[in-house]
Formats: structure tokens, C-alpha cells, sequence
């Protein structure tokens, strides 16, 4: 009905297509925020990326995986610092930890959590065999100092040990 009566005149309509138009950036960013209401989702992130089965095939995956995630980041504008990387024997890399900074990095990164698995024609093999390699991918949230841990008494067992005698001398 508003749109009809926008029609008999340009600048109520423009004026209609406007507030619709901002009203859709509204809700995206509202879903965006339901989304992303975990406990940790709006915690940076620490993404460890470690090479699978499959050798050297598996440590050029896991190398084209942490490029990838870098390059998100990036585009992003999230800041990324490398904290260990341990190159591979021949090409791409066994591990790399490395820490992203920004908004809602960890809720968005969390869905990458677990075990990647590329199929492909290896181009480190003669045969030119196709080869299936894995790499996972772990993602924490940067806790910071704030967290207090509780530990109570009731949740504690203490178990003491006493030794029955001298021992045995092996220095003879």
C-alpha cells in the first residue's frame, strides 16, 4: 500500500526505497548478531593449522589453506600476526598457529574448525596419481585475564601416598 502511494509521487517513492533499502542493512545485521551470540563469538581467534595424511601433498594443502584464511582475514580487515609455523620437508608447511584481530573473529572463524580434505592430481608425484591429503584446522577464542576461575572444595578429591620402605638400591 506504500508502495502505491510512493507511485504518484517520484520523491515518496525514492523516499520508500531508501528506508526499505536501509531497513534490509538493518536485519542483515541483525541475523549477523543472532548468529553470532555465543558466549566467545566476539573474541578473537588463535586458528592452528596442522597437515594431515598424505605427506608432502598434505603439507601444500595446509599451506594453501592458511593463504586462504590469511587472505580472508585480510579482505576483512582483520589483523593477522604468524605466532609458529614449522615448514614442510619439500613444499608448504606441517603447522602454523597464527592469531586474527577483529570483530567477531572467532564466531566467524569457528565454522572451520575440524579436518579439510583436498583430492587432486599431485603434481609432487612422477605417476601423476590423483591423491587425497588432509589438514586440520583448530580454532580458540583469545580468552583474555578478566575470567576468574571457582574451584570449589566439594569439587576436589585429594589422594595421599606414603612409600613402604627404603626402596631398592640399583647403584650395585
Amino acid at each position: 500500500m506504500l508502495f502505491e502511494f510512493a507511485a504518484d509521487d517520484p520523491e515518496s517513492e525514492t523516499e520508500v526505497r531508501s528506508a526499505v533499502g536501509e531497513l534490509a542493512v538493518r536485519v542483515g545485521e541483525a541475523e549477523i548478531e543472532m548468529l553470532l551470540s555465543g558466549p566467545n563469538d566476539h573474541r578473537d581467534a588463535i586458528v592452528s593449522i596442522n597437515a594431515g595424511a598424505g605427506g608432502t601433498d598434505a603439507e601444500d594443502w595446509a599451506e594453501m589453506l592458511r593463504r586462504m584464511y590469511l587472505r580472508w582475514c585480510e579482505r576483512k580487515g582483520f589483523s593477522t600476526e604468524i605466532i609458529e609455523e614449522s615448514p614442510g620437508k619439500e613444499a608448504g608447511i606441517k603447522s602454523s598457529t597464527f592469531t586474527v584481530e577483529g570483530p567477531h573473529a572467532f564466531g566467524l572463524l569457528l565454522p572451520e574448525l575440524g579436518v579439510h580434505r583436498l583430492v587432486r592430481m599431485s603434481p609432487f608425484n612422477a605417476g601423476q596419481s590423483r591423491e587425497t591429503s588432509f589438514a586440520s584446522v583448530d580454532v580458540h577464542p583469545q580468552i583474555d585475564d578478566e575470567i576468574e576461575i571457582e574451584v570449589l572444595d566439594k569439587d576436589l578429591r585429594v589422594d595421599t601416598y606414603r612409600s613402604s620402605g627404603a626402596g631398592v638400591n640399583t647403584s650395585m
